[in-house]
């Protein structure tokens, strides 16, 4: 399946008939919150599978942050196998533990100070997609600011911030070089 930039994948409350894996591209999950913000809970990229729900509805929404690609299975025909494959069924696991450990991350970082969510951020996407210390990100500074729970304009100056000590360079506003890789160890941890 492919969608274009901001195209709905599926939406809150909608029947969780599908999972879904990352071919290319990216997703968001989200939700809009009661005063009319937007909360996103999680970013997939390639190889990640999302769409795991407890129930039998989704919780978020979920859109393509740039032109994705997409495989589609659809939910009960991969649980009826699963009880025949063994491995399958570890697979599966293994993609709920992983979207459990980014969900008690992505907790973490949002009591963090905005200095340690930005870098925190950044070290996220080096280990998911950085090729020689370059992330090339597909997410929007607003889409950031709405992961981490901060504004636009403080995940703005705090990547100008970073830029200005050294720690990393910006070349384009979606490609981040990561230069000291101790510097922002410390910075995540602060």
């Amino acid at each position: 399946m492919r969608f274009a930039r901001s195209t709905e994948i599926y939406g809150e409350d909608e029947d969780a008939e599908y999972l879904y894996q990352v071919i290319s591209g990216a997703v968001r999950t989200y939700r809009i919150l009661e005063d009319g913000r937007r909360q996103i809970g999680a970013f997939y990229l390639s190889g990640d599978i999302f769409g795991l729900e407890a129930d039998e509805t989704h919780i978020s929404s979920a859109e393509a942050v740039c032109e994705t690609r997409l495989v589609a299975v659809k939910r009960s025909a991969l649980m009826a196998r699963a009880t025949q494959e063994k491995e399958l069924a570890r697979q599966l696991w293994n993609a709920t533990a992983r979207e459990l450990r980014r969900f008690q991350e992505h907790l973490g970082l949002l009591i963090s100070t905005t200095q340690e969510r930005v870098v925190g951020f950044l070290l996220d996407m080096q280990r998911r997609v950085a090729k020689n210390n370059v992330v090339e990100l597909s997410m929007s500074r607003q889409d950031i600011a709405d992961y981490l729970g901060l504004t636009i304009e403080t995940v703005s100056r705090t990547f100008t911030q970073l830029e200005q000590s050294g720690a990393i360079s910006l070349p384009t506003s979606r490609r981040v070089e990561l230069h000291n890789h101790a510097t922002l160890n410390r910075l995540a941890t602060a």
